[in-house]
């Protein structure tokens, strides 16, 4: 593995975490900057390092690919927490679960992709806050 190839993955993951991350920190929820850089930056290392076997007889990117989706799976469902007849932490744990995957993209060397997918979780985020603020505001009068 070029080392430089191995940096500008890993950090390009990392940036994209920390994009993604600072809606969630912004909004002081759970899981922020520190988190989503670090699952992003995780992410992009297993694919890497599972791209070194890739045409051995016994590689399976497939699984891989799974395996860093559940994981990332137990590691929302710790966000997720219920209050009563409220359940708070899903939208986090979803992006959570993006960040992970923009973490792939970065590892595959899909940077167009990464770039797309980091812009849309952002802006679903930002602009779906907003029109649910609205929603509950009328609901509330």
């Amino acid at each position: 593995m070029d080392i430089i190839d191995f940096a500008i993955k890993a950090g390009i993951a990392v940036v994209a975490g920390l994009f993604i991350g600072l809606e969630r920190e912004f909004r002081g929820k759970y899981a922020g900057l520190k988190t989503h850089a670090l699952v992003a930056l995780g992410a992009c290392i297993f694919i890497m390092m599972s791209l070194q076997f890739e045409g051995a007889e016994y590689a399976d990117m497939t699984r891989v690919l799974s395996q860093v989706i559940i994981g990332i799976g137990f590691i929302g469902a710790g966000t997720i927490m219920k209050k009563g007849n409220d359940v708070e932490g899903l939208t986090t744990a979803a992006t959570i679960w993006c960040s992970a995957a923009v973490g792939c993209l970065s590892g595959f060397g899909y940077f167009k992709e990464l770039l797309v997918a980091t812009a849309i979780v952002i802006l679903v985020n930002f602009v779906f806050s907003l029109v649910e603020s609205k929603i509950i505001k009328k609901k509330k009068n």
